[in-house]
């Protein structure tokens, strides 16, 4: 089994946020690979990963960072594949805000979808979306994932009108 999605990340102190993506995909039965390359650190890793990442099989990247954030940036710059950069808080980020804005403000070419604040399951959820476009398989697995969605809520309405007040008008 070769993987389709990768989660990457700038270092496994981020690997809290990136779990939620990696659990949505493994109930997906969708494969993946999950490693922690740093944009600062490792840039030459960084590179060699993403040069290859598409002739290795991979269709989507996750990839999540936090502070300044550039991982995603520099992953989009050396792959052609679509990137989904989730921002991470960090004990060195400002409240998540440099990491969003880092992830969102990328220059014109070198698009990065960006998802809210530590939001991987999200990311996870728009890569199976992405994968699933070409992929009749996933795409049913995504239908059924929305419709239990919908499930929930009409669930929750159901469990909120158990509660009566004198003045409830709903």
């Amino acid at each position: 089994m070769k993987p389709l999605v990768s989660i990457i990340m700038g270092s496994t102190s981020d690997w809290p946020v990136m779990q939620k993506a990696a659990k949505f995909l493994n109930d997906m039965e969708i494969p993946f690979e999950v490693n922690a390359l740093s944009a600062h650190r490792t840039p030459e890793k960084v590179e060699a990963y993403a040069s290859k990442a598409y002739e290795n099989g991979i269709k989507v990247i996750i990839a999540g960072a936090g502070g300044a954030a550039h991982l995603p940036g520099v992953m989009a710059a050396f792959t052609p594949l679509p990137i989904i950069g989730v921002p991470c808080r960090s004990s060195i980020s400002i409240d998540g805000w440099d990491s969003i804005l880092s992830i969102l403000q990328m220059p014109p070419g070198i698009p990065v979808a960006t998802v809210g604040l530590d939001a991987s399951h999200n990311a996870a959820i728009l890569s199976a979306q992405i994968i699933g476009a070409g992929n009749q398989e996933v795409m049913k697995k995504v239908i059924e994932y929305k419709t239990s969605l919908k499930k929930k809520i009409i669930k929750a309405n159901e469990d909120l009108s158990e509660f009566k007040f004198d003045f409830r008008v709903s």
